[in-house]
């Protein structure tokens, strides 16, 4: 999909703005940027020169039959080639250094923006399309900053420089070489756009390729028991011929484009021979100028005939430039007002008052919706599947923000307080646990980076974490793998919730936290959180409701409404949707345990 969509993207033409912006970014070390263009014009002039002096060689020295001459013409052309060396290091040492600094700029920038974005962002962009850009396309815009401008500067001076040293030596040969430059510019650039054109629908039709083996792969069980073998033979039969029928004919093209350029090349070549052999006939002109200017001949063409594939490459950065500054220009759809201020305590309450909000405007999600939780309270949410419980949860974390209505703190809309001085007071403990790459103790420590080893060990206990943390190798010092790898999916969740009792939270939410974990370890956390609840609010989100018997109340959740409310015993007195609920839930724990007993 994403490969498709960047494929699209590589149509646009250049873009004015995208380059300046690119140029721009580069000018951060400008001193680099300069440094590497003033190098490469510097060993495009001296190979020139060193071309001009091999004609003096020849003219001057060697056909004079004068050795001094020559052997003070050949000490100047080594001093032109140990400069022109010294210059070769020099643009390749300072292209290496800017586009290395480029990349780590943009990636930096782009991480800084990615930690600025709301949750929406992230729900409407692949994870594959972020990762695209701060790797693929800050690669791409650095080359573009770098070797693709070295190609372009080096190109220009090439031909400049060798126009120059041949109106220099004769400027009727000049004129002649010169008449050939419009029509070679016009047919590469012809060429490698049509050529360019197939090869981009080869990549497409192989795109498609790729996709329709997996299907057909992934999917054999469906296409042998529906009998779609020809059907499916037919649709990749024309997917491969499409794919041909491109590649045959970028095939052709690339094959014929070469030898117009040389016969175009030969022109010059001719009119130079044609010319220059009349020239010399009459006195007019050396030997060696003409071997001069067939050398020149080579620098002009060289380079133009490269001009389409370097065109081509820079119209791949730019679209990556473009694909970078948009993420880079991309607003935050929650950030902090202008006279936004700090928050520091909760003392009594937060509140839902007439809270409207949707994911897409065809499918609300809350409306009206009206909560109070007070400090020292449990509310649990519970209810069917897509009735809104985590997304009560996101609003009360301002990981979204109502679209309507307004969440209060003691009152005040929580939008007038700083963004993360209300989210760094949340502990925040969700259904799939993360853990970062590094010991125990760090990831615990991740909930206060300035939290001493007697709060970790305590936030641990009480998470009832330690006991299982002791008997690794390591203790608090183990590591835990990429993503908590190292440890059970119920371990993790013993190290996020204790990560959130670290943090000392106002407001604690647990978004079905506990349904990783075996009944056992579950009573036991609930038992932990007392004291943590007492002094905080807490919004559970649940599933398995026998980890919610205990709070203060519960909601039933459904349609973004509640429809029922009350404690534990007096929903099932109610003998509503709730009693409905626990009793199909009980029933089928139980269901599964005498499974487990009669297999064991």
């Amino acid at each position: 999909m994403d490969e498709q969509l960047d494929e699209e993207e590589f149509h646009s033409s250049f873009d004015g703005r995208t380059v300046l912006r690119i140029l721009g970014a580069a000018l951060g070390r400008a001193p680099l940027f300069f440094g590497f263009v003033a190098f490469v014009i510097t060993v495009s002039i001296l190979e020139s020169y060193g071309t001009y002096i091999t004609k003096l060689v020849i003219d001057e020295g060697m056909l004079a039959a004068d050795w001094a001459r020559t052997a003070a013409l050949l000490f100047r052309y080594g001093i032109v080639m140990l400069m022109q060396a010294a210059a070769v290091f020099g643009f390749i040492y300072c292209a290496g250094l800017l586009g290395e600094w480029l990349q780590y700029d943009l990636r930096k920038r782009i991480f800084a923006k990615l930690q600025s974005l709301d949750f929406a962002f992230f729900d409407r962009t692949p994870t594959g399309r972020i990762m695209s850009r701060a790797h693929s396309d800050t690669s791409k815009v650095a080359d573009f900053a770098t070797w693709m401008l070295l190609d372009l500067f080096w190109a220009i001076a090439n031909i400049a420089s060798a126009l120059w040293f041949m109106i220099k030596i004769d400027g009727t040969l000049a004129l002649a070489v010169a008449a050939v430059l419009p029509p070679l510019v016009f047919v590469a650039l012809k060429f490698k756009k049509r050529i360019l054109g197939e090869f981009r629908k080869v990549r497409s039709a192989n795109s498609k390729i790729t996709a329709s083996y997996n299907e057909s792969i992934t999917g054999v069980r469906v296409v042998k028991a529906l009998a779609r073998e020809k059907e499916n033979l037919a649709t990749f039969s024309s997917l491969t011929g499409e794919m041909y029928r491109h590649s045959f004919r970028a095939a052709w093209l690339s094959a014929l484009f070469l030898p117009v350029v040389q016969i175009i090349t030969s022109l010059a070549l001719g009119a130079v021979i044609l010319i220059g052999g009349r020239k010399i006939a009459l006195g007019t002109i050396t030997v060696g100028s003409i071997k001069a200017f067939i050398s020149y001949i080579a620098f002009i063409m060289w380079p133009i005939s490269d001009l389409a594939r370097v065109y081509s490459e820079m119209q791949h950065a730019i679209a990556g430039g473009e694909r970078i500054f948009a993420l880079l220009d991309t607003q935050a759809g929650i950030r902090d007002r202008p006279d936004a201020r700090a928050f520091s305590r909760m003392e009594k309450e937060i509140e839902f008052r007439d809270v409207g909000f949707h994911y897409t405007e065809e499918a609300p999600v809350l409306s009206g919706f009206c909560l109070k939780i007070e400090r020292g309270q449990t509310v649990a949410l519970v209810g069917p599947t897509g009735g809104g419980k985590s997304t009560i949860a996101n609003l009360a974390a301002r990981f979204y923000e109502p679209r309507s209505g307004q969440v209060l703190i003691d009152g005040v809309d929580y939008r007038e307080y700083s963004l993360s001085s209300w989210q760094s007071r949340l502990g925040v403990v969700l259904q799939t646990p993360h853990l970062f790459s590094g010991t125990v103790a760090e990831n615990i420590r991740y909930g206060r980076l300035d939290a001493t080893d007697e709060e970790l060990g305590e936030a641990a206990r009480l998470a009832h974490a330690e006991e299982f943390i002791l008997k690794l190798e390591g203790g608090y010092a183990a590591q835990v793998g990429e993503g908590g790898a190292l440890l059970s999916v119920g371990q993790k969740q013993l190290l996020g919730i204790a990560r959130a009792l670290l943090a000392r939270p106002e407001f604690v939410i647990f978004d079905e936290a506990t349904s990783s974990i075996d009944t056992v370890t579950e009573d036991l956390i609930q038992k932990g959180m007392k004291s943590l609840l007492a002094q905080s609010a807490g919004l559970v989100v649940a599933h398995r409701l026998s980890t919610i018997r205990e709070a203060d109340r519960i909601l039933v959740i459904d349609g973004g409404r509640i429809v029922e409310s009350g404690t534990h015993h007096e929903l099932l007195a109610k003998k509503g949707v709730y009693r409905e609920l626990y009793t199909s839930q009980f029933r089928t724990e139980r269901e599964e345990a005498a499974e487990e007993q009669l297999f064991a």
